[in-house]
């Protein structure tokens, strides 16, 4: 009773849910002693604590042993949780691994188009995730487990259902276009680049005529102004100066010249 799927469950790809994970995996994961002590009894409100204390994802390791991970993923199979309570794990930002197991559970069992829908947002999702293989551990990243998702046949040991390409569904009318991040930004950083051009162009005027200003007002432009309105001033033409000194002579001429009435004076006294 305790590995049979819930008295209801609706069959996913026309078959049990459990099925999707393949007959000696899902044996193995039904003796393992994580599957007896940890997932008996559990249920979707239960199921997300022991989410939280998974620290890798991945499917087998070492001598075939199954992962916690595929361990909560055939529970949830098992249970098979509303749609609201699937993206309520997704929404769940600060669970990594919670996140993860909602992901692929998404893939596994939802239309292609709602897995488009809701497994692309956390393209944007950049942070770092623990694999554990045969090899042992390795690095992946949130954005690289679900691109994983939407492209590969294969993940963490599971053989994932056909998904239909995104094109053919935009092609339907199913879907509307992806929009890219990166054009997004480049579009963002060419609107950037046109405003900085535009304040640079205004500084620059608002500069040269600031440095025009101070061009004609500065100490030494005026200074050389002053100077040269000096040194024209001091210089001037020959017969202006010439003119100048001839109208002072004849008033000396005639100051230093004795007077004709002086001189008769004179020359009578001296006869007398």
């Amino acid at each position: 009773m305790a590995n049979t799927t819930v008295k209801g469950a609706l069959a996913i790809h026309g078959q049990n849910p459990q099925f999707l994970i393949e007959t000696v995996i899902r044996n193995r994961i039904y003796e393992s002693t994580y599957w007896k002590e940890h997932c008996f009894a559990l249920t979707a409100e239960s199921l997300i604590d022991k989410a939280i204390e998974v620290k890798y994802i991945g499917g087998v390791y070492g001598n075939q042993r199954p992962t916690e991970f595929i361990c909560l993923l055939l529970k949830l199979l098992q249970i098979q949780p509303e749609k609201e309570i699937l993206v309520e794990y997704l929404r769940a930002d600060e669970f990594k691994y919670l996140r993860a197991l909602a992901a692929i559970y998404i893939r596994l069992t939802f239309r292609a188009v709602d897995v488009y829908e809701l497994l692309e947002p956390l393209l944007k999702d950049y942070r770092k995730l623990r694999n554990r293989n045969m090899a042992g551990y390795t690095l992946t990243f949130m954005d690289e487990f679900v691109y994983s998702l939407l492209t590969e046949e294969r993940v963490c040991d599971i053989i994932l259902p056909r998904l239909a390409k995104r094109q053919v569904l935009e092609e339907n009318g199913e879907i509307g276009p992806r929009k890219s991040r990166l054009l997004a930004a480049m579009q963002g950083e060419s609107d950037d680049e046109g405003e900085k051009s535009d304040s640079k162009s205004d500084r620059s005027s608002i500069s040269g005529s600031r440095n025009s200003r101070s061009r004609s007002n500065s100490p030494a432009n005026s200074f050389r102004s002053r100077s040269e309105s000096r040194s024209k001033s001091r210089s001037r033409t020959p017969s202006e100066a010439g003119s100048r000194y001839v109208s002072r002579s004849p008033s000396r001429s005639i100051s230093r010249s004795p007077s004709p009435d002086r001189s008769s004076n004179h020359n009578m006294a001296i006869d007398d």
